[in-house]
């Protein structure tokens, strides 16, 4: 089994296009759809820095939640469209491993900061006399900084975990990138303990912020339902159905796909969901701020004018 372990160089990841004109019209969507999220989240990125007026906790939390969907797609798609293109599925140990660490860091620290902007919201809307108490810089970098290191902790955890397994069946991940539950089919020794890892994971990176997200809106729709301005009610209804748009897209198919037991999963079913939480949440974050939030339409307004204004 050593010896084994010390010859072995890599895996081949058997993607998620179909060798047909279906799996070319998938090719070039996703293509879109990565452009479309890196234009997106830079350019969020880009305003929020900008423009004075975001210069507010809830922007600033969303110009984080940009630079991790930023990050987060391009640690899968590049991949996945050079193996399309150039027909090499191969990616080495070091290179999967490298592709967990960056997946699992990103994955988590924007499951906590998705609860972090929940609670921004709750506090904005049940306690707006103590909202620049309960929300300033420091706990907002508190906030960010917890998100990224618990974030990082999880995924050093894992990755290690992973690249130690003894790996001595076929070489062919049956997925689009390096996902730790499909690479567990091919080891060559029982992994429940570790499953029972992935699933505690699961249960404090995904199912307890989701909880807590549920609870801060809650109490935010009972607190908007008990407006008495209309004007009020219809931003507040706003900026809530935005984020729990957001937490949707994000939570739901995450926590399906890694609560499920081994004997209930199909790759099949795998590769669809985690495109949900790999692709598609990181082009509509942007997008579903930007489109759905009049101070957001109005920075892009100024920021256009202002560069107008500059070449005249």
């Amino acid at each position: 089994m050593d010896s084994y372990n010390q010859t072995f160089t890599g895996f081949i990841l058997m993607g998620l296009f179909p060798p047909s004109k279906i799996g070319l019209f998938l090719f070039i969507l996703i293509v879109v759809v990565f452009l479309t999220a890196w234009i997106g989240n830079l350019s969020m990125i880009l305003l929020i820095f900008l423009d004075s007026h975001l210069h507010t906790p809830m922007y600033f939390l969303l110009s984080q939640l940009s630079l991790i969907d930023l990050n987060y797609i391009s640690t899968i798609v590049p991949k996945m469209v050079s193996d399309f293109m150039l027909g090499n599925k191969y990616i080495s140990f070091i290179g999967c491993g490298f592709q967990i660490f960056l997946f699992l860091t990103f994955g988590g620290a924007e499951t906590l900061l998705l609860a972090s902007m929940a609670y921004d919201r709750y506090v904005a809307i049940c306690f707006p006399l103590h909202y620049a108490t309960h929300m300033n810089k420091r706990v907002c970098v508190m906030m960010i900084t917890g998100a990224w290191v618990l974030g990082s902790i999880n995924s050093c955890a894992h990755t290690g975990y992973a690249l130690q397994i003894p790996y001595c069946r076929s070489r062919a991940i049956n997925h689009f990138f390096c996902d730790v539950p499909a690479m567990l089919t091919l080891a060559c020794m029982d992994t429940w303990i570790y499953e029972y890892t992935v699933f505690v994971s699961t249960i404090l990176f995904l199912v307890f912020p989701f909880i807590g997200i549920v609870c801060s809106y809650g109490r935010v729709f009972l607190a908007v339902y008990r407006m008495h301005s209309g004007a009020g009610k219809k931003k507040a209804y706003s900026t809530c159905s935005t984020h729990l748009t957001v937490v949707t897209f994000y939570y739901a198919p995450f926590a399906y796909t890694y609560l499920r037991p081994r004997s209930l999963r199909s790759p099949t079913e795998d590769k669809i969901l985690a495109v949900f939480y790999t692709v598609l949440t990181p082009m509509l974050n942007p997008i579903i701020y930007s489109l759905r939030n009049k101070e957001v339409m109005g920075a892009m307004k100024r920021m256009t004018h202002r560069i107008c204004f500059a070449k005249i």
